[in-house]
């Protein structure tokens, strides 16, 4: 398999999709061996079959601001690949997202959901539509609108959005409004739902939670635990602020955690008070986290700094995409860091993660190690489709199981041959044999 050749013809194809390109190319070096071992797959074209996406839509959203000024924006929907299941990925509000950045994230989201063992395909969407600074009834009418153009190409066994950056429980709320008022059907076509109207409980920390559950598996598989390593986060939203609480909870510090306007460091590692803190902030100050400091005096705040410069044990890059660069990942190694794991989708570079591996530096990638939230969202549609509601207990149960499956799956397939594991490799190869060998089962369509 001529790996060159294949990135060659994207950029033909596709060129000026750099995320799209990159993360192919990273995917078809876990793979390549596979293809050695089996030629089905090379006789059925799996490769060419499954990085292409199935269908890309585009579409406009017209809606209306408080003013009464017309405004339109783009909405899009990639369904990437339906083998497993129906297609399954958030919904993005962005200004900056654009059709390269989803192709990326559909084709993760295709893995991650492969890697769940659950009955999902792969999709990703959204809008250029910037919900910061907007009113409630602005968001509401926009949603609305959105919704009028999604629900022709969506449903229960066909594709089940969710939120994502800039989609909450109140953007799904009124999206499945007006699926409702649309289709006169109480359907599982939305996940991230109310608890009051069909959604799960623990939804809203499942990505955290499972990224902790990873974590955790990762230094088990070293005879070690969590107790006591300590931890720096970046982001300040939802998977930040419940990957904190679930690292507290087992006995880990989180010494520092980010905002856009810096960071925040507390060597003794932030308490249960201290956390609780961070989501009340988020609501009151547009994510910046300085005010932090005001209620607790303790805690340094460092502005404008990247909280990589912080010496910890391990780091969670919880924000944005592309965020963690080879800079980042030299300081760390130098500071010896001992795991990296992605609670965001993409944010280590392609040079970052290399580097890490290189070293010795445990790296979980987002594709196995934040997939708790997808994971919950499939754990929501069983309920749904069995009309009934686990506790948060059950809930997190299900969830721990599935991020321990998760873990040995990579384990499995990316063990190297002094016992150490290759994370990034283990999660391609045992999400590509789950879809390829079904792709292969279901025949050329």
């Amino acid at each position: 398999m001529n790996i060159d050749k294949y990135i060659f013809d994207l950029e033909k194809k596709y060129p000026n999709e750099q995320y799209y390109h990159q993360t192919i190319r990273e995917f078809l070096e876990s793979v390549e061996e596979l293809f050695e071992q089996n030629s089905a797959f090379l006789d059925a074209n799996i490769i060419d079959r499954l990085i292409e996406p199935d269908r890309i839509i585009i579409f406009k959203v017209p809606w209306s601001d408080d003013s009464g000024r017309v405004i339109i924006n783009k909405g899009y929907r990639i369904q990437f690949n339906n083998a497993l299941g129906p297609y399954k990925g958030g919904l993005r509000f962005h200004p900056n997202l654009n059709i390269d950045l989803l192709k990326s994230l559909s084709f993760e989201q295709t893995l991650k959901n492969s890697l769940t063992s659950l009955p999902m395909g792969g999709a990703k969407g959204g809008s250029d539509f910037n919900p910061k600074g907007k009113s409630d009834s602005e968001i509401m009418r926009f949603c609305q609108a959105f919704m009028l153009e999604l629900w022709k190409i969506i449903g229960p066994d066909l594709d089940i959005p969710a939120g994502e950056l800039g989609v909450g429980t109140r953007e799904i709320g009124y999206m499945y409004g007006m699926y409702l008022k649309l289709s006169g059907k109480h359907q599982s076509v939305l996940t991230g739902k109310g608890t009051d109207w069909g959604g799960s409980h623990i939804k809203n920390v499942s990505t955290g939670y499972g990224l902790i559950f990873f974590l955790s598996e990762m230094f088990r598989h070293i005879n070690e635990n969590l107790e006591g390593k300590t931890i720096a986060i970046s982001g300040f939203g939802n998977v930040a602020y419940a990957a904190a609480k679930k690292a507290n909870e087992l006995g880990a510090k989180v010494i520092a955690i980010s905002g856009p306007d810096g960071y925040v460091y507390y060597k003794e590692g932030l308490s249960e008070d201290m956390i609780e803190h961070l989501i009340e902030l988020r609501a009151l100050n547009d994510d910046l986290i300085r005010p932090f400091s005001y209620e607790f005096p303790e805690a340094q705040f460092r502005q404008n700094r990247k909280v990589w410069e912080v010496s910890c044990d391990v780091a969670l890059p919880c924000a944005i995409e592309s965020e963690f660069t080879d800079k980042d990942a030299q300081l760390l190694i130098k500071n010896g860091v001992r795991a990296v794991v992605e609670g965001a989708n993409n944010p280590c570079s392609h040079e970052s993660i290399d580097l890490m591996i290189e070293n010795g530096v445990m790296f979980g990638p987002g594709k196995a190690a934040n997939a708790g939230g997808v994971a919950t969202s499939g754990l929501e549609i069983a309920q749904n489709s069995m009309h009934i509601t686990w506790t948060a207990n059950e809930v997190e149960g299900r969830l721990h199981e599935i991020m321990k499956n998760i873990h040995e799956a990579c384990a499995q397939y990316g063990t190297r041959a002094d016992g150490t594991v290759n994370y990034q490799k283990g999660a391609n190869v045992a999400s590509f044999l789950r879809i390829a060998n079904t792709m292969l089962d279901q025949g050329i369509i």
